[in-house]
């Protein structure tokens, strides 16, 4: 359609979007008229899955290379930028969100050979930046400023693994969000970069040797070397010789047996074994694989019936100390001597609790574990011999997002938020028994004036489920209080409180926020997990269909100022419970979906998540299951659904974007009356390494449609001062 024709149909839907009553719903909305899409051609491609005939009217948008499919993305953002052009006081959101973002943040806090390594974003910078210091409170200097290495801030920093010395420093790169990484090497003090740079990395850490003369880690094979379907298969485990070109590495260990599994090396922090976490997709179960360090000999496989987690927290000699929920679905503490390993010389360090165990480290020789309590974290001391010795205070409930600790050092490091507290960083002294803050953010805003309480509702089933709610204090329950309801539940993923200026935002302008901690995630252990997962999938979208009911019956909002989020499987989420209960929702986020449920394992890593998901291939009640709740599959003609933005990004390789491409044809093609938006954004993957600048804009994206879409908010006012 040509641009004024557009400008002119967008404007009519702004101001029917938009009332005097500032309350919107379906019916408000359909006065606009049916949208105009760019065209979609569909092709008559049929499946046949156990029998059953599934059609695939869009495949040829899975082609992402094809000039015909960069042309409809391009078409379909026209029409999504010339919405957000269109969004009245845009200007003014996008503004209030720099100010916001415009604060100190911290991450990656570890110590190496004495010295203090972390990352800090000053407030608007794209990348953050990894610094170090000499002593405990001396002056930082940077080491790597990865926002030197693109004028766009693309290029983001992956990963860090420094040497035990702390005189070496190996990182990984990342390009547009891309899983794919190199890495490099430089000297810490001198920054003197090694001329090599190891490709076809992914997901993998670094495992120094004590003696610094290389490291473990752990690729992919070469481009072209196997068949395109198997590029993400056959995971080897390398060492690397400082200083050496990557085609000298020495291959380590394979498993061409079974080439789904991927490595992940690890190096005891007493030098003395080379460990080997060893994963099929994303199944929980692992196995786990060592051997000397300094040796060539075959790798013992210490654990291999993949039968349950096997997290490996540390070793006191040759005893490994293990996290795992092997007859304790909420987690317990395990210690195996290698040099007796037979189960029945396994002991039990920490028995399974009520609440579940997040994750343990090793810290002056006692371990330091957090555990999840009705999805807020604790923080407690225990013994070698599993006694309790002391708690941590936190302040408050939140979330632990980073523990540091080694087992001879007398001091330890975690970072803690929630929602109304920036991430900081505490230093614990074991010696003095003292905490302290250590890295600290600050920013313009007053959180005394929130709050954030937590409620628990039925499911569909009965079952209980947590939620958290963030608001200003003193609302009025009238039903009239726009509403973010935000859920992922899949992966075992715990959605605990966390921190983001983008949400004030929110929060300033009179929204609610609220968090539903669906079955899927792993908030009350690994069958919360497994309730939610396979052929139990529908109780996730059960979970998060009643949370929305509860927060209508409960007079927090209504149908038509109820706005649900989420991204990646949370994209799947909303866009399956949109479909299912179209009339709970005034509007809809999408981000980076999982939408086309019968093809994703075909696609880069996608056939990680076969353990999670199922395979319709495989499995004809597998496939009837995913058939039933497959977003792309399940969009009915002429249905009126809420208006819906899916985000995509055309270099994401975890999420392929033809996910969202198809569920957007198909919703278009549908023929309903409100908004089907579409953007596709250039030099970025499925959402880490995103640069700021691409953060704030979307963001002010998204606020301007929702704040379109469910109306009634003063998005213009000053606040303390603040102008236009």
């Amino acid at each position: 359609m040509k641009r004024v024709a557009l400008e002119e149909w967008l404007m009519r839907m702004v101001i029917a979007a938009v009332p005097m009553a500032g309350v919107v719903g379906c019916a408000a909305r359909k006065t606009a008229g049916p949208p105009v899409y760019p065209a979609t051609r569909s092709e008559p491609v049929v499946d046949t899955y156990h029998g059953h005939r599934v059609a695939d009217p869009y495949r040829w948008l899975e082609n992402r290379e094809s000039p015909e499919v960069q042309a409809w993305v391009a078409a379909q953002n026209e029409v999504t930028r010339a919405f957000f052009d269109s969004v009245p006081h845009r200007r003014v959101i996008r503004s209030r969100l720099r100010r916001l973002y415009d604060y100190p943040r911290y991450g990656g806090l570890r110590k190496e050979g004495g010295r203090y390594f972390f990352s800090k974003n000053s407030g608007l910078q794209n990348q953050a930046v990894l610094y170090m210091r000499k002593s405990l409170h001396g002056k930082p200097t940077i080491l790597l400023d990865p926002n030197r290495l693109s004028k766009d801030g693309t290029v983001a920093l992956s990963g860090v693994w420094v040497s035990k010395d702390g005189l070496l420093l190996a990182y990984s790169l990342s390009r547009s969000g891309s899983d794919w990484q190199e890495i490099r090497i430089r000297r810490v003090d001198t920054g003197e970069e090694f001329p090599e740079v190891l490709e076809r990395c992914k997901f993998s850490p670094v495992a120094w040797m004590p003696d610094n003369t290389g490291f473990f880690y752990a690729r992919f094979p070469d481009a072209g070397a196997v068949a395109p379907q198997d590029e993400n298969n056959y995971h080897r485990v390398y060492w690397h010789k400082l200083g050496t070109p990557q085609r000298e590495d020495r291959l380590v260990f394979e498993r061409p047996d079974f080439k789904e599994l991927t490595f992940y090396p690890i190096m005891t922090d007493d030098g003395r074994y080379l460990v080997l976490s060893v994963h099929h997709g994303t199944d929980e179960r692992n196995r786990v694989y060592y051997r000397a360090a300094a040796s060539d000999g075959p790798f013992v496989r210490l654990l291999d019936a993949a039968d349950a987690r096997y997290d490996f927290i540390g070793n006191m000699g040759s005893v490994f100390y293990f996290h795992s929920d092997l007859d304790a679905p909420r987690g317990r503490i395990i210690a195996i001597d290698v040099e007796r390993p037979d189960r029945a010389n396994w002991r039990e360090i920490i028995p399974q609790q009520d609440d579940v165990l997040a994750f343990a480290v090793l810290a002056n020789r006692q371990f330091a574990v957090v555990w999840n309590h009705d999805v807020h974290h604790l923080l407690k001391i225990y013994s070698l011999d599993g006694q309790w010795v002391r708690d941590i205070p936190l302040g408050g409930l939140g979330t632990v997002t980073e523990l540091w600790g080694k087992p001879d050092e007398a001091e330890m490091f975690f970072a803690f938020t929630s929602f109304l507290f920036p991430t900081t960083f505490y230093r614990y002294d074991f010696q003095a028994q003292k905490l302290e803050s250590y890295l600290e953010s600050r920013l313009d805003f007053d959180s005394s004036a929130y709050e954030t309480r937590q409620v628990f509702y039925a499911s569909k089933d009965g079952t209980r489920v947590p939620m958290y709610i963030t608001h200003k204090k003193g609302i009025v329950l009238d039903g009239n209080n726009p509403t973010l309801l935000y859920g992922y539940g899949g992966f075992s993923a715990s959605i605990m409180p966390s921190f983001s200026a983008a949400r004030l935002f929110w929060l300033e302008r009179g929204g609610v926020y609220a968090v539903a901690n669906l079955r899927g995630g792993s908030e009350y252990g690994e069958q919360w997990h497994r309730a939610g997962m396979l052929a139990n999938k529908q109780n996730v979208f059960d979970d998060f269909i009643a949370a929305a009911q509860w927060l209508i019956q409960n007079r927090y909002t209504s149908p038509q100022r109820l706005a649900i989020e989420g991204r990646s499987n949370g994209g799947l989420l909303v866009a399956a419970c949109m479909l299912q209960r179209p009339d709970l929702f005034g509007a809809v986020i999408c981000g980076v979906p999982v939408a086309d449920m019968l093809r994703y394992h075909k696609f880069t890593v996608g056939r990680y998540w076969i353990p999670e998901y199922g395979n319709a291939e495989a499995s004809e009640r597998e496939f009837k299951t995913l058939l039933a709740y497959s977003p792309v599959h399940n969009v009915k003609k002429g249905a009126v659904y809420p208006p819906i933005l899916i985000l995509t990004a055309e270099t994401d390789d975890r999420v392929v974007p033809s996910h969202g491409w198809k569920f957007a044809a198909a919703l278009q093609a549908a023929g309903g009356p409100n908004l089907v938006l579409l953007h596709t954004e250039t030099k970025a993957g499925h959402g880490h390494g995103k640069p700021m600048a691409k953060v704030i804009e979307e963001q002010a994206n998204m606020f301007g449609f929702l704040f379109t879409m469910l109306g009634g908010q003063d998005v213009e006012r000053k606040r303390d001062g603040e102008g236009r």
